[in-house]
């Protein structure tokens, strides 16, 4: 991209960029990198960016927090919530039970709505090109999104989240087509809405390194990610697992 002049549209440096838009610089080059924010390289090989292109990704999140609904007022969850129990019928990590702790601890399992989070949500869906995108936590009983877009409910059963494989592997889990995965064909999610055909996730870890749920994307088509839909994915949930951590 070559930089033009414009005293109406100066050239912003990364760090004023994540000052502008309230976000750290780390995000700000995972935002870059994923094409979300037009930028190019000085022949130093410094990232600049019209200040215009950076306000309309601010009015861009601005409008899409806006057009949320907010999320319902829930009471307090009772333990049941976080009881560890054996043979649940989903799959399982030889540390649930501490897992489910920090979940708990975590305190973020019904908390209000974050800007933060629904800002990662809408660049996973926009780097990848799906039309929906999840920030889940996995309970005993069930996988709540503490962030969401393009899908209006906000929590399924345990046993119908694709999640509960995600958090068992330490990279990306991907299912290509679900309805000719033995594991999800039957899945009510897979059968019914919202029609779910491809996923792709990366776990979010707590300090402890215990993963408390997924950023992932979904698509209604099969489908495939290509090597910087990937990155771009792995590097937005370093950031979700970053301020996961940053909550306890």
């Amino acid at each position: 991209m070559n930089a033009s002049f414009d005293i109406d549209d100066p050239i912003l440096t990364t760090r004023e960029a994540a000052g502008l838009l309230g976000v750290a610089v780390s995000t700000v080059q995972v935002w870059m990198e994923s094409g979300a924010l037009p930028a190019w390289k000085t022949p130093g090989g410094h990232r600049r960016m019209h200040r215009s292109a950076v306000m309309q990704l601010v009015q861009q999140q601005a409008a899409l927090t806006s057009s949320m609904a907010p999320a319902p007022a829930r009471p307090v969850q009772p333990q049941s919530e976080f009881a560890f129990c054996p043979g649940p019928g989903y799959p399982i990590g030889p540390l649930e039970a501490q897992r489910l702790n920090a979940v708990r601890d975590s305190g973020l399992l019904y908390s209000p709505q974050e800007a933060v989070f629904d800002r990662l949500t809408w660049l996973a869906a926009h780097a990848t090109d799906c039309p929906m995108a999840l920030l889940t936590l996995l309970s005993a009983r069930r996988q709540w999104f503490k962030s969401r877009i393009g899908m209006e409910q906000r929590e399924s059963t345990r046993g119908s989240a694709f999640c509960n494989h995600t958090i068992l592997h330490d990279g990306l889990f991907v299912v290509e087509d679900a309805r000719a995965d033995p594991r999800f064909a039957a899945n009510p999610m897979v059968t019914g809405e919202p029609h779910i055909r491809f996923y792709a996730g990366y776990a979010l870890k707590d300090a402890n390194s215990l993963a408390l749920g997924s950023l992932c994307v979904l698509d209604r088509e099969p489908r495939r990610l290509g090597q910087r839909e990937q990155r771009a994915l792995r590097e937005l949930a370093a950031i979700a697992s970053d301020e996961i951590k940053r909550h306890a």
